[in-house]
């Protein structure tokens, strides 16, 4: 069974001394995500994704990357996902299935991606731009007046819940938020991109709210991160660090709030 974070001997140099001591790492591992679709009575199997992710919440990781990517557009088109225990031995806890309805109609070729994606990019494994441009599954709500105060409180709360940086200072985090700033949801990955499609995956599947929620994000707002967002109908996304351009046009386009820069007591607004 994997962990979250694995020890390690490190040398540390500080002032020209050197030392020896016991450091944690987070722990980063391959999940491979496998969908089962078709009709009862002769269901197939395509092996859709890898992507370098920390073990833990693993169902939530699928189920948002599904949502995120089109692949289901309802929470109920999907009726399960299980670890695959046909697996290898170096395999086992590394390999998940998704059970998808058979009203639902998969084209293998249309979810062309490369079976690798590194940790650091969730979009970097589309085959081509096109793919990248997942439609939104519903019209978003304006978020309406931003409250200075609830804003600016976030990331301490955020950090409050972070285990695992707490202990290896190497992860990435996402949190969801109801609108008076109370922490519903949050999950932390060493892909920034997994983390936003954990807390996305248990909202959708636990009723956590995110239609009217806030996505904090501890990193930078790229792209893929926003896109998740605007899939999910999260009308508001704050970022500690900087957002791209495409991320601004997209929030724009969208109606998404976008926030960055969110540190100490100040903050951008990029959109919409």
């Amino acid at each position: 069974m994997s962990t979250l974070v694995e020890p390690v001997r490190v040398h540390t140099v500080e002032g020209g001394a050197r030392s020896e001591r016991d450091d944690l790492l987070v722990t980063e591992e391959p999940l491979e995500i496998r969908l089962g679709f078709g009709p009862l009575d002769d269901r197939k199997e395509m092996r859709l994704s890898i992507t370098m992710r920390t073990p833990g919440h693993d169902d939530d990781l699928v189920r948002g990357f599904l949502f995120t990517e089109g692949v289901i557009m309802e929470p109920d088109q999907l009726i399960r996902v299980v670890p695959c225990l046909s697996v290898k031995d170096e395999e086992v806890g590394n390999v998940m299935r998704a059970e998808i309805d058979p009203e639902v109609a998969i084209d293998p070729e249309r979810w062309q991606r490369n079976f690798y994606t590194t940790s650091s990019c969730g979009v970097c494994g589309k085959s081509s731009i096109e793919a990248v441009q997942v439609a939104r599954h519903a019209a978003m709500a304006p978020w309406g007046s931003i409250d200075t105060n609830i804003i600016t409180a976030l990331p301490e709360r955020m950090r409050a819940a972070q285990t695992v940086f707490r202990h290896t200072g190497g992860i990435h985090a996402a949190a969801l938020f109801n609108r008076e700033g109370d922490l519903l949801c949050l999950r932390e990955d060493v892909g920034r991109h997994n983390a936003v499609d954990k807390v996305i995956g248990a909202s959708l599947f636990d009723g956590h709210g995110a239609s009217d929620g806030i996505l904090l994000v501890s990193g930078r707002a790229g792209f893929e991160l926003v896109q998740k967002c605007v899939v999910a109908g999260i009308p508001l996304m704050v970022a500690i660090g900087a957002p791209s351009s495409l991320a601004v046009q997209l929030a724009r386009k969208h109606g998404l709030t976008l926030i960055g820069f969110l540190r100490d007591q100040r903050f951008n607004c990029y959109a919409p």
